[in-house]
């Protein structure tokens, strides 16, 4: 456990190809699974000095220095990185991100919670012309074969 507590004014004076910080939401210690099980799934802001890497990274150094001074994680995350990428970060570890410090970290927050029901309002109403629109037409040719054919 990383036991400096570096501010928001240390991650942006770090934030270029000769010295460069990261942020990124990790698990602690504790595998995955033992987060799960003990019902633990909070992440907290860590610090890692990836100045060593930018030369080895497989996606290149532009990748990583688009992520310099700001939260890291969801691009870290969607990349999909391998158990063996992980397994580098603890050696790059710097310290934990200062607690309410001025960045703002990707989290669930309203902004997400109301583009999430803006999503699930247009997902249903598609789903309801999905439904609709085809009994409506099944209807109208039922209803025009009936009065088509003088069965009245």
């Amino acid at each position: 456990m990383a036991s400096k507590i570096i501010t928001y004014d240390e991650l942006k004076a770090n934030s270029t190809k000769d010295s460069l910080y990261i942020l990124l939401h990790e698990k602690g210690p504790l595998s995955f699974s033992q987060w799960e099980c003990a019902g633990l799934l909070m992440s907290r802001p860590t610090v890692y000095n990836v100045t060593k890497f930018l030369d080895e990274h497989p996606g290149g150094d532009e990748v990583i220095l688009a992520e310099a001074g700001k939260d890291a994680t969801e691009a870290f995350e969607d990349v999909g990185h391998s158990d063996e990428a992980r397994a580098l970060l603890p050696d790059m570890l710097v310290g934990e991100f200062e607690k309410g410090g001025e960045l703002k970290v990707k989290t669930a927050g309203k902004t997400s919670v109301s583009q999430s029901a803006a999503v699930n309002t247009a997902v249903q109403q598609g789903s309801n012309l999905m439904y609709f629109v085809p009994l409506g037409l099944l209807g109208a040719y039922f209803a025009w074969r009936y009065y088509s054919n003088g069965s009245l």
